[in-house]
């Protein structure tokens, strides 16, 4: 497929800058993709984000029809206190569509035609839940095209409902209200530079529509079979998805295991369920590709409450490209009674490689081992970490942890840490330390749970050129330690990224969080030991930076804080440690606001 930088429209907040110098700054940053650049002070961060092959397009950018109106919340607003449309929109913006009649009109400004739509939207949940499904008519250039199938079945869970998470009416906060929904474009594709409407006509039923973004992307042709390959199908698959294809997908990876081929698995949809074993398809050390991840989809439809595992191991060389996995989950809970189970779950130490591929509705993407790599791949709508590299909470050689790279990837509405760097020593302390981490020019947007970007213990983590925008319960960037178990963060280099929003509902959260070990921790003398260098936070909800726990050293270099609705920088009171300051910016403070405010004054260092 054709790739392209993904591309918003570029969003300005000018004010006068709280510098020292009392100079006024404007922040120029795109919300997706492109570079950040503080223009009064001449520093450009470089570019943000995934690559992608599709252009992402905020409804509330576009023209409102009828009684549609704009939904969004902005720094200096009340902070939020439970999870929200609003919190979980991207950028905290949303359109709604409550009346015939009410429309939200957006531009094709991707500059080529679109033959596929994501539509990230919202509908209400049913009254004693487990959702409905709903259309919404979809016009272009002002002539209908048509109907788009929404569905709320695979969204508003209650957390601390005392039944199960998906029963709205036992005591339980909702959360988790979006969705993406791929559409295939009747007709002819979208010109670029052409208007598509979408607008709640008197066929659409649902009691609101909540619209967050569209993304549009030209898809092109399915791949074809590779040469030498062996077909699933001919082992048995069935692409129409009318009966469990498990074992004959395993018996193909075997197969081509011991003679020394790859895998095919042709368009179609092939149901996974697992219902004959209790074992994970395991395609250690084949090569198998899809026909692209908008052409093949392995599907997960096992029966509520699952009993089998329904992941798929990547073990050492292994290469996984170009399909989509997906699945029927409604709540998280790996093996148990939502559905959900790990989309992959990678490990070993000769090295795998996935690309490409997109994960729906699934549990995290495991990653450990030692020097894997993830690139070109998307998730989204899932029940825990977008990709989280780890060293599998045990002392195993094949789950160390070491050199995995995740670059170029795309992570939206995920539950839990969209990209996360976990080093558990665990209770005994014999798990290895990560080490060597990378996480590269990604892309997260409205984590539904958690951080954006999450480093929690680790040696030599680099996390650079990535992109968060708009974080519902958390933090952007949260930088420390896992639990009480977890190894210290010996040291970690934070540069280039783009971090937009932060500071949710979930506790006192903030834009960026660097804490440090517990005290009760194994490693009384540990420090967090972090440096960041040219990163951009903007429009925190709560402080833009804040410190806090016990033992920290932080060195900070040409940063710009912007916006945020309290502090720039706040180092809590009880922090031991150093924080090297130079060249950082603190601009567009609200009033009355610090720029820094330090309460552990006698024990945490400022120098610069």
């Amino acid at each position: 497929m054709h790739r392209r930088r993904l591309r918003r429209a570029s969003i300005w907040l000018c004010g006068v800058a709280s510098l020292a110098a009392g100079s006024f700054t404007a922040l120029a940053v795109s919300a997706q993709g492109h570079a950040a650049t503080v223009t009064g002070a001449r520093t450009t961060v470089a570019a943000a984000g995934a690559t992608t092959p599709f252009t992402t397009v905020e409804a509330e950018a576009g023209t409102l029809g009828g009684g549609a109106r704009i939904r969004s919340i902005k720094p200096g607003d009340p902070a939020p206190t439970a999870a929200s449309l609003e919190t979980e929109a991207s950028g905290y913006g949303l359109v709604e569509l409550r009346s015939a009649g009410d429309s939200v009109a957006l531009t094709n400004s991707s500059g080529k035609s679109a033959n596929t739509l994501v539509v990230r939207a919202s509908i209400p949940d049913a009254l004693g839940g487990g959702g409905i499904d709903a259309t919404l008519d979809l016009y272009v250039n002002g002539t209908y095209r048509q109907a788009i199938t929404l569905s709320s079945k695979q969204a508003w869970n209650y957390r601390n409902a005392s039944t199960n998470p998906d029963d709205p009416n036992a005591g339980g906060s909702a959360y988790r209200f979006y969705n993406d929904f791929p559409v295939r474009v009747t007709g002819a594709p979208i010109p670029a530079g052409s208007t598509l409407t979408l607008r709640k006509d008197s066929a659409n039923t649902a009691a609101a529509y909540d619209i967050d973004s569209v993304d549009l992307e030209n898809v092109g042709p399915a791949r074809t079979q590779p040469a030498g390959s062996l077909s699933v199908v001919d082992y048995g698959a069935d692409p129409n998805g009318g009966k469990d294809s498990t074992a004959a997908i395993q018996s193909t990876v075997d197969a081509a295991r011991s003679q020394g081929k790859s895998v095919w698995i042709p368009s179609g949809k092939f149901l996974t369920n697992s219902l004959t074993s209790a074992k994970p398809l395991n395609f250690t050390g084949v090569t198998v590709q899809g026909a692209g991840m908008w052409y093949t989809t392995l599907y997960r439809k096992v029966p509520l409450p699952a009993s089998q595992r329904s992941q798929i191991l990547v073990g050492s060389h292994t290469t996984l490209r170009d399909l989509q996995i997906d699945t029927n989950a409604i709540w998280r809970g790996v093996g148990g009674s939502g559905g959900a189970d790990y989309g992959i779950n990678a490990s070993g130490a000769g090295g795998w490689t996935v690309e490409r591929i997109w994960t729906r509705h699934t549990d995290a993407n495991w990653l450990s081992g030692s020097n894997g790599v993830v690139r070109d791949s998307r998730t989204s709508d899932g029940y825990g970490d977008g990709f989280n590299i780890n060293n599998g909470n045990t002392p195993n050689p094949d789950k160390l942890g070491e050199n995995i790279t995740v670059q170029n990837n795309f992570a939206r509405n995920t539950g839990d840490d969209s990209f996360a760097v976990y080093s558990d020593a665990g209770a005994a302390g014999t798990n290895g330390q990560v080490t060597g981490a990378k996480i590269l020019n990604n892309t997260a947007v409205a984590p539904w749970w958690a951080n954006g970007l999450r480093i929690a213990g680790g040696k030599n983590v680099e996390m650079k050129n990535n992109l968060v925008n708009g974080v519902s319960s958390n933090s952007a960037l949260d930088i420390g330690v896992f639990g009480d178990t977890g190894h210290p963060l010996e040291s970690a280099t934070v540069s280039g990224n783009v971090l937009i929003g932060g500071g949710g509902w979930n506790g006192v959260r903030h834009g960026v969080r660097i804490s440090s070990p517990a005290s009760t921790s194994r490693y009384p003398d540990a420090y967090t030991n972090v440096t960041m260098t040219d990163n951009v936070m903007r429009g925190a909800l709560r402080a833009g930076l804040y410190i806090d726990r016990t033992r920290v050293n932080v060195t900070l270099t040409n940063n710009t804080i912007d916006g945020p609705a309290e502090q720039g920088v706040w180092v809590a009171s009880g922090v031991t440690g150093t924080g090297a300051f130079a060249g950082n910016k603190i601009v567009n403070l609200l009033p009355g606001k610090a720029a820094t405010r330090n309460d552990s004054p006698s024990t945490f260092t400022i120098s610069g």
